[in-house]
């Protein structure tokens, strides 16, 4: 995802996620997974301000660019999933 051009076709995961710990504990944010096996209910890394935060997946969307929720350029990757935290 870092530093190439999208096709118009490529298809995306977007996971909307729920941070569950740091001063954004509660809100609700998409993000897209580099990852095709995540699932709902997975917990996650994610990007945080300039920190990562930990977070669970409330939704899972396979998406092209053109009918992203959110705009492909200004979306952040999942970090990792995670067994617990």
């Amino acid at each position: 995802m870092s530093g190439g051009v999208l096709s118009a076709n490529e298809n995306l995961i977007y996971c909307y996620v729920e941070i569950k710990d740091g001063a954004e504990a509660g809100v609700k944010r998409w993000f897209i997974s580099p990852n095709a096996l995540i699932a709902v209910g997975d917990r996650v890394v994610v990007p945080c301000g300039i920190s990562t935060a930990c977070g669970v997946v409330l939704r899972i969307e396979n998406v092209t660019a053109q009918t992203a929720p959110y705009p492909v350029k200004r979306t952040q990757e999942i970090l990792s999933i995670v067994d617990n935290f």
